[in-house]
């Protein structure tokens, strides 16, 4: 292969990557930013209890488990 045949084959395979960025489905700036301010009011973050408030044992999906009594066998 030539180096000419190479170049327009890189140039074919650039212009469809162009063309499927083109395709690619778009929405505006400030429809994206509502969006994210939305779920972010929406969504309770457990660690920004600033925010969110206190977090208690029974709800916190970070804790460990809390287990009942004692698991352990003595001999």
């Amino acid at each position: 292969m030539s180096t000419s045949e190479l170049k327009l084959r890189r140039l074919f395979e650039h212009n469809e990557r162009l063309r499927e960025d083109l395709m690619r489905p778009r929405i505006r700036v400030s429809e994206a930013s509502a969006s994210l301010i939305r779920y972010c009011k929406t969504t309770k973050d457990h660690l920004v209890p600033s925010v969110w408030g206190p977090v208690s044992k029974a709800e916190d999906p970070f804790g460990a488990p809390q287990k009942q009594g004692c698991q352990c066998v003595l001999m």
